[in-house]
């Protein structure tokens, strides 16, 4: 959606979503709808969306600072600036968590791989983590001192 016009993304939304091959009840359409337009629709949120952006990013790499770990995986979204490289991973819990020290161990350790890579790829840019948690919608800035334990 990120590529369809404002306008147009309503209309886009709902004929995505009503492809049978998807099988969602019409009810759970137009939740899918709602959650991901308001997303789309947020000031806070719309940067992630905009130019210099990407999604899905493959991302791999040799990661292991005391004994090799190598790790291949699939980023959300990737914004890419001329100093800064900001990852972007979707949670759907319900509730999400309040607070960065109640995320779910197993989050803060891909997001830490995620940091390490891209640490590797882009040396000399600050590499920010957040996690966009779809109800609300609302963004989780993870600090170095939360995810630091979690580095592999």
């Amino acid at each position: 959606l990120p590529e369809v016009s404002e306008h147009n993304r309503e209309a886009a939304a709902a004929a995505f979503l009503a492809e049978p091959s998807h099988d969602l009840a019409q009810r759970e359409q137009v939740e899918i709808a709602r959650e991901v337009l308001s997303i789309m629709e947020s000031a806070a949120i719309a940067p992630i969306f905009g130019p210099g952006s990407r999604a899905e990013v493959p991302i791999a790499g040799d990661i292991g600072t005391n004994e090799p770990c190598v790790i291949s995986g699939q980023v959300d979204r990737l914004l890419v600036e001329d100093d800064k490289i900001t990852v972007i991973d979707f949670k759907t819990n319900r509730p999400p968590p309040d607070d960065e020290k109640n995320v779910a161990p197993v989050y803060l350790r891909q997001m830490a791989a995620y940091r390490a890579a891209l640490r590797q790829i882009y040396p000399n840019r600050e590499i920010a983590t957040i996690l966009l948690w779809t109800d609300g919608p609302r963004l989780m800035p993870l600090s170095d001192q939360v995810l630091d334990p979690h580095a592999p």
